[in-house]
């Protein structure tokens, strides 16, 4: 069955550099484990297709139930040198829960 990512989480996002980060975070402490199995750092970087130009790191915060996504060179060397309308990522959240996911129609 397939799902859009804001159905299970939320998330916010912004800029180092240029590097976008986006905080995933889990509606409910049982889609936490959704998130840990779904969102791989190969399947986020397949998603930014065209956007994210470098590596994809994944931050696990069991604690809080949320993945932290570094998406290397993705904003155009960022806000003080970039001609993208979104410098500073702060789209960049909006785009990940966008991301279709499939899982068992049981969850």
């Amino acid at each position: 069955m397939k799902i859009i990512l804001n159905q299970i989480a939320h998330a916010r996002s912004g800029d180092k550099g240029d590097t976008g980060n986006v905080g995933v975070i889990a509606r409910k402490p049982e889609y936490y484990s959704l998130l840990i199995k779904y969102l791989t750092e190969e399947r986020v970087k397949k998603h930014f297709t065209g956007i994210c130009l470098g590596k994809v790191e994944r931050y696990e915060l069991p604690k809080i139930g949320a993945l932290n996504f570094l998406l290397h060179n993705s904003l155009g060397g960022g806000g003080t040198k970039s001609l993208k309308n979104d410098a500073q990522g702060k789209t960049l959240s909006s785009v990940m829960l966008r991301m279709e996911i499939d899982i068992e129609e049981s969850i």
